[in-house]
C-alpha cells in the first residue's frame, strides 16, 4: 500500500501530479484547453496517436509555447497503449500521481484540488486506486455516466477521462489493456481494481464537461431515450471488449458483471432502435461478439 504522506510536493503541501492527455486529430479549441490543465498540475504529457502532420505540427508549437512534453506516435496505437505511454513517462519522472484526460474533456473550477480533497477526506484513502469526477454532458446540461453503485456509494466503474490515480496501482495490478485498442479500457481497469480489493472514489465537487458519444434524443412509441451514436467501428470494439470483460470477471464479480451485461444490453438496444447505419453497426456487433468469444484482440481492419 502507498503511504498517506507520499505524493506531497516538497515544501508546498500540494500534491505532485502529472497530467496525461491523448490526442487524435485534435482541433484548435481542444489544444486551447491545455491552458486550463497546465494551470493545475506540475507537469503535462500529451500523447498523440497518429494525427495528421498539420495537427502534429500544431501540437509541437503548443508544446514549445506552453511547456508540455509531447510523445508522437506515427500511427494510432489505441487509447490504452497511449495512456500507458503517458503514465510510464510520468512514473519515470518520479510522479506519484497521474490525472488522465481525453482531448475533448474540459475541467471546471479548481478541478485537481477538488479531486485531491476527495482523496484527503476519504477514511480509507490508502486503498483508493482511482478517483473520478462528476461528468456534465454539454448537450443536455445534465450530469451523466451513471454506473451501479458499490456498497460504499461510489460508482462501481467509471470513465478514464478525469481519473486521478496513484502510480503505485500500475505496479500492483498492471497497465491498461493495450489489446483492447479502444472502448471498455476504463471499465476493464475498474473491474481489475475491484477484483484486486482496492477502492474507487467519486468527487462530489469536481466537474468534468464530457460528451459520451454524440447523444441525440430519439423516441419510440412515446418512449424517449438517448442513443450514443458511436460509429460502426466503435461498435465493433465495444461489443468485442464487453465480451472479454464478461468472461474475465464473471466468476470473481458475478453480480457486477451481470449489471454490466444489462447496461451493455440497454446501450445496444438503443443503438439498434434509434441510430443510423444500423445494418453496418449490427454486422460489427456480431463480428465483435465473435472475436470476443474466440479471443481475437488488437486492432481490426476492414470495419
Amino acid at each position: 500500500m502507498v503511504q498517506e504522506s507520499r505524493g506531497l510536493k516538497p515544501n508546498t503541501g500540494k500534491q505532485w501530479v502529472c497530467a496525461v492527455l491523448v490526442t487524435y486529430y485534435p482541433s484548435a479549441a481542444m489544444i486551447e484547453n491545455f491552458h486550463n490543465i497546465l494551470a493545475e498540475v506540475q507537469e503535462f504529457v500529451v500523447v498523440d496517436n497518429g494525427s495528421s502532420e498539420y495537427e502534429v505540427n500544431e501540437l509541437r508549437i503548443a508544446s514549445r509555447n506552453l511547456g508540455f512534453h509531447l510523445i508522437e506516435n506515427r500511427e494510432n496505437l489505441g487509447i490504452a497503449e497511449a495512456l500507458n505511454q503517458g503514465v510510464r513517462w510520468a512514473k519515470d519522472k518520479g510522479y506519484p500521481w497521474v490525472i488522465l484526460f481525453d482531448q475533448d474533456s474540459k475541467t471546471q473550477g479548481a478541478f485537481v484540488e477538488r479531486m485531491f480533497n476527495t482523496w484527503l477526506s476519504h477514511p480509507r484513502r490508502s486503498q483508493i486506486a482511482s478517483i473520478h469526477p462528476r461528468y456534465l454532458v454539454p448537450e443536455t446540461g445534465r450530469f451523466g455516466w451513471y454506473a451501479p453503485r458499490a456498497p460504499d456509494g461510489s460508482p462501481f466503474w467509471s470513465m478514464t477521462s478525469g481519473a486521478l490515480m496513484p502510480t503505485w496501482i500500475f505496479d500492483n495490478i498492471g497497465w491498461f489493456a493495450s489489446e483492447f485498442f479502444i472502448d471498455w479500457v476504463d471499465i476493464e481497469y475498474c473491474f481489475r481494481i475491484r477484483a484486486a480489493g482496492y477502492l474507487i472514489a467519486e468527487s462530489q465537487e469536481a466537474v468534468l464537461v464530457h460528451s459520451p458519444g454524440r447523444s441525440i434524443p430519439s423516441s419510440i412509441l412515446g418512449y424517449r431515450f438517448l442513443p450514443s451514436h458511436h460509429s460502426a467501428v466503435r461498435r465493433y470494439y465495444m461489443s468485442r471488449n464487453r465480451v472479454v470483460v464478461f468472461r474475465k470477471y464473471f466468476s470473481a464479480l458475478p453480480l457486477w458483471t451481470a449489471k454490466a451485461m444489462y447496461a451493455a444490453w440497454r446501450d445496444t438496444m438503443k443503438c439498434f432502435l434509434g441510430e443510423k447505419d444500423r445494418a453496418r453497426k449490427f454486422r460489427n456487433f456480431l463480428l465483435g461478439t465473435w472475436d470476443g468469444l474466440t479471443g481475437r484482440m488488437g486492432q481490426r481492419e476492414g470495419l
